[in-house]
């Protein structure tokens, strides 16, 4: 069981206007997995607050995985993927790379996505998109792989290699 932390970035969110449904698929789906969701926050879309939050997950709760969703997109207030880099150690650029070819299978639109993943100390860092049916589209594609990355990560698995 992998210890998970979601985040959702919204500023009406956060401010108690809107309900956040992105961040309950998150948590629907990794549970229906069997991750254990050890943290879940709505915070505004500013840069300072969620790089605090990034940290505190990785450092402090000691997540093994952290989604964020929502704020990589174009507007001025969509800072999601300069804070993620901000705090990360290393780059894991292929997740975020293979959401987005998967998605423009669905939708030419899923190419101004500006998400990333990132790796930060032992916790793996990944942008999810701000819409409830993307965020389901990328969070399932990607999620059967999630558990390998992370074993690798943890050290709790061992080669990569295929025969």
């Amino acid at each position: 069981m992998y210890r998970t932390g979601i985040v959702t970035l919204s500023d009406k969110g956060a401010a108690g206007e809107r309900e956040d449904l992105s961040g309950a698929v998150i948590r629907e789906i990794l549970e229906q997995a069997g991750f254990e969701v050890v943290s879940y926050k709505i915070l505004a879309d500013e840069g300072e607050d969620l790089k605090a939050e990034l940290v505190r997950l990785s450092d402090e709760v000691k997540c093994d995985l952290v989604l964020t969703t929502g704020g990589t997109g174009f507007s001025p207030r969509d800072v999601t993927p300069e804070a993620t880099l901000a705090i990360a150690d290393r780059n894991a650029p292929g997740i975020a790379e293979a959401m987005r070819a998967y998605s423009m299978t669905v939708t030419k639109r899923a190419m101004l996505s500006r998400a990333v993943s990132v790796i930060r100390k032992s916790t793996l860092i990944i942008n999810l998109p701000g819409s409830p049916k993307a965020v389901r589209e990328s969070l399932e594609y990607i999620l059967d792989t999630l558990s390998h990355g992370l074993e690798i990560l943890s050290g709790k698995g061992g080669e990569c290699a295929r025969k």
